[in-house]
């Protein structure tokens, strides 16, 4: 896969050294604008909006910045109301990469092209998903780690059941992944959410999850969690002990990894200068020290792109990957 263009934190001085002028420039005659989060109120991507949503003023003039929340079809009702709203930089959405890349593949129909209807201003997040077990479950069946769980998966097929936030996820996805690469047949169970998923393994109902770090992260160290592995190549740096998975080559990962993102995205046809001035702001606000460490407790590394040019670019390198996913999990959702 073409290696991912971004810019980290290395941006604040070139950002910091920016005329005054430069750094307040109000979008669309300074009309409101308004952050759709395709999710309900109080998760990872609802808090990002609202941070973002706080920050992003004082980089805009004092332009009014509010969040909304379009949550529906696993993110899909927010993204198609980014797509149709007026092309004026005063709509912004929060799209994660399996609404960008994978949903094409699991929806035969769309109410509109994630590649075409909706243009790209800057990644904001990267993250990688984390395996956790049931703490006495992995007691009882000796998974001191993540390489003991797939071993005795293997040996008791479809007896070890994993539950997600819904069927096609990117947890969802990379599980089915992984057993196609280990030979592991663990059993994929999805909820409608990742909360019921959450309170089921809390129970011992089901044994494990891949899924988003914010909400299992706070189990994890009560102690009724016990964090095996995360998803990307390598180890993370909210999790520094937990292992990536290349260093599970000799079980067929090394070459495994599904890190999720999160990209800004605005409405189609938003004319270029306006564009480059959203994502301006935008990476002044991912600059800010303050701003990462907010995020840092989420799972969420801040990453930002060089250009809305290079989004795209990134986008379209990420969605053969992602298509293939989908077609290892046979995940439909039609």
């Amino acid at each position: 896969m073409p290696r991912r263009r971004t810019v980290l934190l290395a941006a604040a001085p070139l950002l910091a050294g920016l005329p005054a002028g430069a750094r307040a420039q109000p979008i669309a005659g300074g009309r409101p604008i308004r952050i759709i989060v395709p999710f309900p109120p109080g998760g990872a991507i609802d808090i990002l909006g609202r941070l973002l949503a706080d920050r992003l003023p004082a980089q805009l003039g004092g332009q009014t910045v509010v969040v909304e929340n379009r949550a529906g079809a696993g993110g899909m009702l927010g993204a198609d109301a980014v797509a149709k709203a007026a092309p004026d930089g005063t709509t912004l959405g929060i799209i994660g990469v399996t609404t960008l890349c994978a949903f094409p593949f699991l929806h035969s129909r769309m109410p509109f092209d994630p590649q075409k209807d909706l243009e790209p201003v800057t990644q904001i997040t990267d993250g990688s998903l984390l395996c956790v077990a049931n703490a006495e479950t992995a007691r009882q069946r000796g998974w001191t780690d993540f390489r003991a769980l797939i071993a005795w998966a293997r040996a008791h097929p479809e007896q070890v059941r994993m539950g997600s936030s819904g069927t096609g996820t990117a947890s969802h996805l990379n599980i089915a992944a992984i057993n196609h690469l280990t030979g592991a047949r663990i059993l994929h169970v999805p909820y409608r959410g990742g909360g019921p998923a959450i309170q089921d393994l809390l129970s011992g109902t089901i044994d494990m999850m891949f899924d988003v770090m914010p909400a299992l992260i706070p189990h994890v160290r009560s102690g009724k969690f016990k964090a095996l592995a995360v998803s990307s190549a390598e180890r993370v740096p909210a999790l520094p002990d937990v292992p990536g998975m290349r260093e599970f080559a000799d079980l067929g990962l090394g070459e495994h990894s599904v890190v999720t993102w999160n990209a800004i995205m605005t409405a189609p046809g938003t004319p270029a200068p306006v564009v480059a001035e959203l994502a301006r702001a935008i990476k002044a606000v991912a600059a800010d020290p303050g701003f990462v460490e907010r995020l840092r407790p989420l799972g969420y590394g801040t990453v930002v792109s060089e250009s809305p040019a290079a989004l795209r670019r990134l986008i379209e390198a990420e969605t053969p990957k992602w298509r293939r996913l989908v077609e290892i999990s046979g995940a439909r959702l039609d």
